[in-house]
């Protein structure tokens, strides 16, 4: 089973992050997200729709709809930058199905807590819990890369998710920044960290101690 679970899918490249955030553009725009609310309800991911009108598409599309064009940018710069560096290094199918199958399990553990909780009411949209899973694969991937906060502040990126894991938890204990999916991103942190131990087989702790 172990070794099924870790057979690389054959590598190849072909800019699978950059038809990502075209793909999210164009639904942004044909959709009118953050604008059209059916669309938004239809296509974002809704618990009581997608539990009792079996709307089951939404534990995908929901990563692709977002409420605002700030909203849209922000993850795909994120996406863009390092992603792309991401896929380089795994290859194109590789990449599809860490991002895809993050994205779906984001959602799914989003949607068991919304649904345990009895928080009906709530629509969740966008790509950041993929875009938290990217982030941490890159940290694996390229534990020495440094990006400034700010322009000023040099951060290597294991530092950096820990500093973006604790605020999510900051901010989901003392309900700050209401209307951002917290728990949401750190599924997306705890999904790729399985997926590296399960899939690549590395433990990101110990990938982590290379920036040391």
């Amino acid at each position: 089973m172990g070794n099924i679970l870790r057979k690389r899918l054959p590598y190849n490249f072909y800019y699978a992050t950059i038809i990502l955030v075209v793909l999210n553009v164009l639904v942004f725009i044909f959709t009118g997200s953050g604008r059209d609310y059916g669309m938004t309800m239809k296509y974002g991911l809704q618990p009581l729709l997608f539990v009792r009108g079996h709307f089951y598409w939404q534990i995908f599309s929901y990563m692709f709809m977002h409420g605002s064009w700030t909203h849209l940018l922000g993850n795909m710069f994120f996406l863009l930058f390092l992603g792309t560096a991401c896929e380089k290094q795994i290859g194109s199918n590789e990449f599809l199905l860490f991002y895809i199958l993050c994205g779906i399990l984001c959602g799914a553990i989003s949607l068991g807590i919304y649904v345990l909780t009895g928080t009906w009411g709530v629509v969740l949209v966008g790509a950041s819990g993929a875009v938290y899973s990217v982030l941490l694969l890159m940290s694996v991937i390229f534990p020495n890369f440094r990006v400034f906060i700010y322009g000023i502040i040099p951060v290597n990126l294991p530092i950096l998710v820990l500093i973006y894991a604790g605020l999510s938890i900051y901010n989901e204990i003392f309900r700050q920044n209401q209307g951002v999916a917290h728990l949401t991103h750190l599924s997306g942190f705890v999904i790729a960290w399985i997926y590296c131990l399960v899939r690549f087989g590395i433990n990101p702790i110990k990938a982590w101690t290379n920036w040391r």
